[in-house]
């Protein structure tokens, strides 16, 4: 008995651990399995993908300021980060990877990346 293909039901040819028949039935299939599932994350890896380029792109130098207008021009979402450092003096410091923010005074934010 022949092995039918997972999406579309043709027989398969081939390998016998082959389970489409063709790289469309493999990637239409696990579109539909990866679809509502991984919506969620999708977007938040988009959220958190953006947060980072805008610190990158304002933070050239590894070391720099900017106000919290800035950022919100820029499309900054406050709300994703992926991780919070405290230093030993209580300082909290905000990472988006290794792009960080450590709110200031008068809305204006010290930039830094930190080094591996």
């Amino acid at each position: 008995m022949a092995k039918q293909c997972l999406e579309c039901g043709e027989a398969i040819i081939g390998r016998i651990d082959k389970k489409f028949c063709n790289d469309y039935c493999r990637n239409a299939y696990n579109n539909k399995v990866n679809k509502d599932s991984k919506n969620l994350i999708r977007n938040i890896n988009n959220r958190l993908r953006k947060n980072y380029r805008i610190l990158e792109s304002l933070n050239p130098n590894e070391k720099s300021k900017a106000t919290r207008n800035q950022l919100i021009a820029k499309g900054f979402d406050f709300n994703y980060i992926t991780s919070i450092y405290t230093t030993k003096s209580g300082t909290i410091y905000y990472f988006v990877y290794d792009q960080g923010y450590l709110p200031l005074e008068n809305d204006y934010y010290a930039l830094v990346k930190r080094n591996s």
